[in-house]
């Protein structure tokens, strides 16, 4: 069985009633010059901007925004900020990235052509379903591919943002790759057969929403994505409604009395609940996709946007564990 593992990295911080604008400019750290075109944006969302000619930019949110802001220019340092509610302006400085072109230059023969890392990627990245199909990764050519025979773990880096179209769900993603890491039980690369053991990946997106035709069939497929999915099952974990979103608990084949095993807590931050679960537990949605979901930590927290952290807390296994981003719906979706 394989067994895998997908999360976004992402954090989260407190809300605020109404819609806010936070104005700043972006310079250079050495030349003290604007810089145009940086992207500025709300992680895993559809809010985002970039700089005019002076390096000045204006983005607007309210209290469905709980993701951070970030700052990104390609060739310059990233700069994520976490603790922006209540600002109403922002000076940046971006710094340049040291010895980044070296690196692009590394070209190892490590046993697996370039064609068959991409093919994983795209599988692992990506995924298989219907809306991963329609999905294509716009500048491939960025991407640095490496496997480790030892270890039998594909990595993969990219030299710039990775330009995504999904036409099934009508978005094109703008994914700054942070980690991604795929680790084979066995790899037999004349047949062609990859039995992967685990996969993570992390990193920061901006979703555009495109103008589309057929709009009420895209609308559906979105619905479709996001019923059954981990956004879907945190938001009904906060909202403490897993029954009535048609979620059944089962811990080593049998259905249980969820409060028995999922706990759940206030935290002082009145945006975050803290969770326990008892130990392994198999997820059944409108009784049929089954996942399976394994604590790596003693508890995590989770919002009322779906976001949950640590990243790394949760494992998860079946319908929820081969979600990939072809699949994936912004965090502001439905809000």
């Amino acid at each position: 069985m394989k067994t895998l593992q997908i999360v976004t990295a992402f954090l989260c911080v407190a809300g605020c009633i109404s819609a806010q604008t936070l104005k700043g400019v972006v310079t250079d750290a050495l030349t003290k010059q604007p810089l145009e075109t940086v992207s500025i944006y709300f992680n895993n969302t559809t809010i985002g901007t970039t700089t005019d000619s002076n390096g000045e930019f204006s983005i607007t949110y309210t209290d469905v925004v709980q993701s951070p802001l970030i700052i990104s220019y390609l060739g310059y340092e990233k700069i994520i900020i976490d603790k922006y509610r209540g600002l109403s302006s922002l000076k940046i400085e971006l710094k340049e990235k040291v010895g980044e072109l070296d690196e692009v230059v590394i070209n190892t023969d490590d046993g697996l052509t370039r064609k068959q890392k991409l093919r994983i990627f795209r599988e692992q990245f990506l995924g298989t379903s219907n809306n991963a199909n329609k999905c294509k990764i716009l500048n491939e050519d960025d991407l640095i591919l490496r496997y480790n025979k030892r270890e039998k773990q594909l990595s993969v880096s990219a030299v710039a943002p990775l330009d995504i179209e999904n036409k099934a769900l009508g978005y094109t993603i703008t994914y700054e790759l942070v980690d991604f890491e795929v680790v084979f039980n066995y790899v037999d690369k004349f047949r062609r057969e990859f039995n992967v053991f685990s996969t993570f990946y992390s990193g920061t997106s901006l979703y555009k929403d495109e103008n589309f035709e057929e709009k009420e069939r895209v609308l559906k497929k979105r619905e479709k994505a996001f019923n059954g999915s981990i956004q879907h099952f945190m938001r009904s974990l906060y909202n403490g409604d897993l029954k009535a979103e048609n979620y059944r608990v089962f811990k080593k084949g049998l259905g249980v009395n969820q409060d028995e095993h999922i706990f759940i807590r206030q935290t002082e931050d009145e945006d975050f609940k803290e969770v326990k679960l008892s130990g392994k537990l198999a997820i059944l949605y409108k009784g049929r996709a089954q996942s399976d979901i394994i604590p790596q930590s003693e508890s995590f927290y989770v919002d009322a946007y779906g976001n949950f952290l640590p990243v790394r807390a949760l494992f998860f296994n079946g319908a929820m564990g081969s979600q990939r981003l072809g699949d994936t719906l912004p965090l502001d979706y439905g809000l």
